[in-house]
């Protein structure tokens, strides 16, 4: 018995358009953002231009994946070009890491011989970094999309990177404290770094298949085990392809014999169960006591406890 859920591979093409936006805004402003550090002479200015980057291939790598992953499954990828997405995830994280480890190599030793930085056109940089991010977050804040939302978090930090650099930019008009805008750049590599491994954590845990956080697999089991004629449930396994498109498999044991009408009933009911634990697609597969389990090869009847195959 497969399933597929409705409604999960529509995209608004209102949404997909902010992400292109997003994207051409945040590479035209990246390279204005490197060009305004290396003048500037700030760390922090090239540290936030690094972490824009990593952030400007993430939307480019999303808006180009977005298309591929609507092809439908063929004799290559039989569930689909979904996870195609997660290339452009780790190659983003590959990026980030190499740019955080330059900025960090070119920080560091700043602290200990500081250079003088350019506070006027910092604090310009600043105000136009702030006023850039804010009306294309504004923009975006007002999406229902998640594509949407998750962009918008994502120039949200950057407005919020600006506005530390306008601050230091600010400080160093009044106070010369070289070390200042080195501090600052470090700060902001490490919050960047802390947010790559997380990111690296979950991308990994799609790739060896683990239980997505928001699936409550024993949920699951148990609620199916409570319809009047399952006997036990072994062999349930759920896997993500893409952090959104979840896929579950099980062996459902029923107890005696069913017509044909009770078994359409019996699948109406466990579908039900699987759709409002936002399941993309399932496979369901029907045993009847004591008939034999095609993976252990054993009979299928109760345990007592976990109702595996014994």
């Amino acid at each position: 018995m497969h399933m597929n859920a409705a409604g999960t591979h529509t995209h608004e093409h209102e949404e997909t358009s902010s992400i292109r936006l997003a994207f051409f805004l945040n590479f035209g402003f990246t390279l204005f953002e490197i060009a305004g550090g290396i003048w500037t002479n700030s760390m922090a200015i090239l540290a936030d231009a690094i972490h824009d980057l990593g952030d400007c291939f993430a939307l480019g790598a999303a808006w180009y994946f977005e298309r591929v992953s609507e092809k439908a499954g063929d004799q290559y990828y039989s569930y689909g070009y979904r996870r195609f997405s997660l290339l452009g995830a780790l190659i983003s994280i590959v990026i980030l890491v190499v740019g955080s480890l330059f900025i960090l190599s070119e920080a560091i030793p700043r602290l200990f011989h500081p250079q003088v930085s350019h506070a006027p056109g910092m604090v310009v940089f600043a105000v136009f970094g702030i006023a850039v991010n804010g009306a294309a977050m504004l923009r975006l804040k007002e999406k229902e999309g998640m594509n949407a939302r998750i962009v918008a978090w994502h120039l949200l930090e950057d407005v919020l990177g600006w506005v530390a650099i306008l601050i230091t930019g600010i400080v160093l008009l009044f106070w010369p404290i070289k070390r200042l805008d080195a501090i600052l750049s470090i700060f902001i590599t490490v919050y960047v770094l802390y947010n790559v491994l997380k990111n690296l954590k979950s991308t990994m845990s799609i790739f060896l298949q683990g239980i997505p956080g928001n699936v409550d697999l024993p949920g699951i089991e148990l609620e199916i085990s409570r319809i009047q004629g399952v006997e036990s449930l072994h062999h349930t396994h759920v896997w993500t392809l893409d952090g959104y498109h979840h896929i579950l498999t099980t062996h459902v044991v029923l107890k005696g014999k069913y017509a044909m009408e009770d078994i359409a009933c019996l699948k109406d009911e466990i579908r039900r169960i699987i759709e409002k634990h936002d399941i993309a697609h399932s496979t369901v597969e029907l045993e009847f006591e004591g008939e034999s389990c095609r993976i252990t090869g054993s009979n299928c009847r109760h345990n007592g406890e976990n109702g595996d195959c014994i």
